[in-house]
């Protein structure tokens, strides 16, 4: 007993010996709830007696799964948890169902289909249907069905709210009946089915009721509708639901979680015995003042107040910068030092982002230093399919004999143009020497595929003509309007989204090409992909979104682009529920840190491959002046100081070129817009292109020749 209670705190110690009943145990971050859980667990096995084949241990991966069998192990012995039901959600109920899958109407053979075979079936219904996929996406008809089931709404309980949800549902009921037909399940069947189960069969609720005198649950503001009514069937007869989560680091609504799911525990349970875990033992107590400062603005929320031993530490060094390039520059230049000082070891050090799109800049910046880094939960930039997708289309431009780039989008997005089709394409073209494009255009085409070819066939050649004629971006945008790629990406899915937004990163990078020729941009985009700094087992940065970094935590954290549109995200801004999500995404960074941490705001943000001037995240202005280091400023005060755009390291506007009329730090007139400071100007042939603030009008970016704009005196 002494070795599973010794060195717990009071509150820690409070939750592992609670009595029998429901308990939600609030966790804040960094206050020990793995091993809380897992000590709950070896204690009800050692103190009270508790047979392991009563007890369920509900996790959220196979990974938490594994730990936490080991920590029990090690705690209790493998001779007394190995009767013990401990897994994931979906592992637990996979299980359960073989076991009565005669009382669910299933043979227990059933395959689980993953997510590609779960498109697969979309696509074949939508077959059976008569409805085109090009016109309704297979993702997002798979999408609506996974949020109906996660919901616990079978296809007859459907009720379409719009056109597209009215197809959905047509779609639902015939995708049900091919699973079924083909004796499968997909993963949200594994939780609906299990519910349904219980639901509707009093011997099997009774046998599953009887047999678990305990439920645990990791993360609990996590679970979604169906998780919840899950483990509430479950523990419906000896009520011990233990469930141990922190409604503040609820972030995955995108996938189904719903933090409300802690409320209705509240309303479900009036006994609920509630347990706070307030002490931090990973950061200082000056990162926790600033995490409690933002995320107490938020409605609804249970209050814990963190605190920690460990001291306040350095102040949270808050740092505007001109753009992304230069926020990127910084993180790379402050690593070496801190290195350098012995102040962290590389891989100690995380930077942290809203978006995958934002590690471009980032990752450019490691690779022109030399230095190594860790890329979590993506995959790096330029190797991220869409990305090599559209690179694929301008090589085909740019180099029409070049087979292996044609062949990855000749049928992307789908096209009727198969691999068959395209094999007897290409032997033709290598049977008299000529490229594919050649062929195509002699109207020598080959099998049933003929007029996909030829109307491909006439795009390509329309943008080998305009090569010469657009700059690259203008020639990027075409070509993925007129291939269909913007539509095939921008499928309505919250993943369609964040490949369009990394397609529109790539968009930023063709733009400051400016009127270089499309073969050097193609070069320089080579060089900088084939640098492959990407080690998994260096002692290198990590970079990483703040989705991925929840559950880590590293000695120096750098969170990137605070600005309103990023962090907060512009889909959060009419939308309170998923404003406060975006709160608990940036409290959940901050609580990564253990010592240092740098909140950077680039005071220009690049978008759609254009540059506009960035309002910083209110998130920024919630600090509490006593925790940072260089308070963020508004645009207007900025602008007083043209010389520096960081708190504390030079970052000046980029030069002029020396033959331009403008430079940065000019004093201006406009006769619409009045008076403003230029923040750089840029030679474009006989002109040159002026970036202006403008006190009363905001950014500008105007032509020095026709534009009307003057400097002022002094």
């Amino acid at each position: 007993m002494v070795s599973i209670l010794d060195g717990l705190n009071p509150q820690q110690r409070r939750a592992v010996e609670a009595p029998d009943g429901p308990t939600l145990i609030l966790a804040g971050p960094g206050s020990g709830k793995t091993r809380v859980l897992t000590s709950r667990v070896a204690y009800l096995i050692s103190a009270r007696n508790v047979y392991p084949y009563r007890i369920m241990a509900v996790t959220f991966t196979n990974k938490a799964a594994r730990e936490m069998r080991d920590r029990l192990t090690r705690m209790a012995g493998a001779d007394k948890t190995g009767d013990l039901t401990l897994g994931t959600f979906h592992s637990i109920c996979a299980r359960l169902l073989r076991r009565e899958a005669h009382h669910a109407g299933l043979d227990r053979d059933f395959t689980i289909y993953d997510s590609d075979d779960q498109i697969s079936v979309v696509k074949a219904a939508l077959a059976e249907l008569n409805l085109d996929e090009k016109k309704y996406k297979p993702s997002s008809i798979h999408a609506a069905i996974s949020a109906a089931k996660n919901e616990l709404i079978t296809p007859e309980r459907y009720k379409p709210d719009s056109y597209f949800n009215e197809i959905a549902g047509r779609v639902y009921a015939r995708y049900n009946a091919i699973l079924r037909a083909n004796n499968a399940l997909d993963f949200d069947d594994l939780l609906m089915e299990t519910v349904l189960l219980l639901q509707r069969n009093a011997a099997v609720r009774e046998k599953v009721q009887e047999r678990y005198l305990h439920v645990l649950v990791d993360e609990f503001q996590d679970t979604n509708i169906a998780q919840y009514e899950l483990i509430k069937l479950i523990a419906g007869k000896h009520r011990s639901l233990f469930c141990v989560g922190d409604v503040d680091q609820g972030i995955y609504a995108w996938r189904g979680a719903d933090h409300r799911n802690v409320l209705r525990l509240r309303e479900d349970y009036p006994d609920l015995n509630i347990i706070a875990l307030e002490q931090n033992y990973r950061s200082t107590q000056t990162i926790l003042d600033a995490a409690m400062a933002v995320i107490k603005k938020n409605p609804n929320r249970i209050h814990i107040n963190l605190f920690t031993q460990r001291g306040y530490g350095p102040k949270i060094a808050v740092r505007e910068m001109f753009n992304e390039d230069d926020e990127a520059q910084y993180v790379v230049d402050t690593i070496a030092e801190l290195v350098r000082l012995k102040a962290a070891e590389p891989g100690e050090i995380a930077v942290m982002y809203r978006t995958n799109a934002q590690s471009r800049a980032i990752e450019d910046a490691f690779v022109r230093a030399g230095m190594p880094y860790r890329l979590v939960g993506a995959t790096r930039f330029y190797a991220r399919k869409e990305i090599k997708d559209v690179l694929a289309y301008l090589r085909i431009v740019n180099n029409p004999a070049d087979v292996v780039s044609l062949q990855r989008v000749i049928n992307v997005p789908p096209r009727g143009i198969g691999e068959k089709t395209f094999a007897q394409l290409e032997a033709a073209a290598r049977a008299v020497g000529v490229t594919c494009l050649e062929v195509i255009n002699r109207g020598e085409l080959p099998g049933r595929g003929a007029r996909a070819l030829k109307e491909f066939g006439t795009l390509w050649a329309q943008w080998v003509r305009l090569r010469n004629e657009l700059s690259v971006g203008q020639l990027f945008d075409h070509i993925i309007q007129t291939s269909g790629y913007k539509d095939y990406l921008k499928d309505g899915t919250e993943e369609g989204e964040e490949r369009w937004a990394n397609v529109m990163e790539l968009r930023n990078v063709a733009a400051e090409a400016g009127d270089a020729p499309l073969s050097e941009f193609l070069s320089e985009i080579a060089l900088v992909s084939e640098v492959d700094n990407y080690d998994e087992n260096a002692n290198a940065p990590t970079l990483l979104t703040l989705h991925a970094a929840k559950g880590l935590e590293f000695k120096v954290v750098f969170i990137v682009g605070l600005v309103e549109g990023v962090l907060p995200h512009s889909r959060s801004m009419d939308d309170p529920e998923r404003m406060a999500e975006e709160r608990r995404l940036m409290y959940v960074g901050i609580t990564r840190a253990k010592e240092r941490l740098y909140l950077l705001r680039p005071f220009r943000r690049s978008q759609w491959g254009d540059s506009e001037i960035s309002e910083p995240s209110r998130f920024l202005a919630d600090l509490p002046d006593e925790v940072v280091d260089g308070k963020p400023r508004k645009n207007s005060e900025i602008l007083r100081d043209a010389a520096t755009w960081s708190g504390g390291k030079p970052a000046a506007p980029r030069p002029a070129s020396a033959d331009t009329r403008f430079k940065p730090g000019d004093r201006v007139v406009h006769p619409r817009f009045g008076r403003g400071l230029v923040l750089r100007s840029t030679r474009v042939r006989d002109d040159e292109e002026v970036e202006v603030f403008f006190e009363d009008a905001g950014g500008k970016r105007l032509s020095a020749e026709l534009s009307g704009l003057k400097k002022l005196a002094g």
